[in-house]
């Protein structure tokens, strides 16, 4: 399963330190203007380097645009593309050759295929994630043309958290600081804690949280296909990503029925709820409020300490960690869980199109 998308497709395909990764779009209308400017930008944010509290791993990710681009629009026809893999380090794998890094991939790997890429986790390494958001810059591209709109931000690392989230920040707030946090207090607080424990060769989690504005209502596809459904499979599928919740959440459960209901009411004309538990989406389609969502990411497994593991033969060893990994994965999945926002939202934007023939 290396696609993703039903009309609006992503393919992709690379692995963390082979020559290059990559991917084809299907299914992007002709004629939407291309900025090349816009779709580097993002994968600048998600680029290992870009500060002390990141991986070190120098990576340009430049991104080189084959077809289905002409004279600055896209014409409808697949658009191919691919990012060179210019710094990867292999040697500081030999050592896992045999061994099952804890909490990665390589056992469950071994067990499927009966053969692995042990240089960065091959195939399963976050490296993978860059395709991605040159897929969903691509989605955003159309989605602003129609008045759609999406940003990402870090809301927790630890135990450090934006208390009343307002859910309503520009971005220069949220690039205004290495963990992208829009709260000035709460970044400094955060940078500080993963800056610590990185020097501790340790690790953190944290959370994202995402905001979609201007999507109309009736988008959604129920009964398997509802927008909260494809956006919680599309998070899931994104590495260290171990929860979703949507509007209220896990909180919903605590609440009761007259807490947390939406009334609607007449906002001059148009149809409104006076709150937003329900995060935008009702019965698996978006009401015209502002979709809302967060993803939780656990702790980087790889660790710049001494761990207790097994190898290939089911013999007990201690493995030391090499390489080079982020103590927090947050601040640089911003950028992927916005692409991957944009893609179900384009996806199901044209598939409503499609069943209003």
């Amino acid at each position: 399963m290396n696609s993703f998308g039903n009309i609006f497709r992503l393919t992709d395909f690379g692995e963390s330190h082979g020559t290059a990764i990559g991917g084809v779009i299907d299914g992007m209308p002709a004629g939407v203007e291309v900025d090349l400017d816009f779709i580097q930008q993002q994968l600048d944010r998600r680029r290992p380097g870009q500060s002390d509290i990141v991986t070190p791993r120098k990576e340009s990710d430049k991104v080189k645009i084959l077809s289905g681009v002409f004279e600055g629009k896209t014409t409808g026809t697949p658009i191919g593309f691919m990012i060179e893999n210019e710094n990867h380090h292999s040697a500081d794998y030999s050592e896992i050759a045999k061994a099952y890094r804890p909490s990665h991939a390589d056992y469950t790997y071994d067990c499927k295929y009966g053969f692995r890429d042990y240089r960065g986790g091959g195939r399963s390494s976050a490296r993978e994630t860059a395709v991605r958001v040159v897929g969903g810059a691509f989605a955003q591209l159309a989605l602003k043309k129609l008045g759609i709109d999406i940003y990402a931000y870090t809301s927790k690392i630890g135990t450090i958290g934006i208390e009343n989230d307002k859910l309503n920040y520009s971005t220069d707030e949220i690039e205004s600081n290495a963990v992208r946090c829009p709260n000035t207090e709460k970044a400094e607080q955060m940078y500080r804690l993963v800056k610590d424990l990185k020097a501790e060769g340790d690790s953190v989690g944290g959370v994202v949280t995402c905001v979609i504005k201007g999507v109309p209502a009736g988008l959604g596809e129920p009964v398997f296909d509802k927008y909260n459904a494809r956006l919680a499979y599309a998070m899931m599928g994104i590495n260290a990503a171990k929860g979703f919740e949507i509007g209220m959440g896990f909180e919903g459960a605590e609440k009761r029925g007259t807490e947390t209901i939406d009334n609607f009411y007449n906002y001059n004309g148009e149809v409104a709820t006076r709150t937003n538990n329900s995060g935008g989406i009702q019965g698996g389609i978006s009401n015209g409020m502002d979709i809302y969502f967060r993803v939780a990411f656990k702790p980087v497994a790889t660790l710049l300490k001494d761990v207790e593991t097994i190898d290939q033969s089911h013999n007990d060893i201690v493995l030391k960690a090499r390489g080079r990994h982020d103590p927090c994965v947050a601040p640089r999945a911003v950028p992927v869980v916005e692409a991957m926002a944009a893609m179900v939202t384009f996806d199901l934007l044209l598939q409503n199109r499609c069943s209003k023939l």
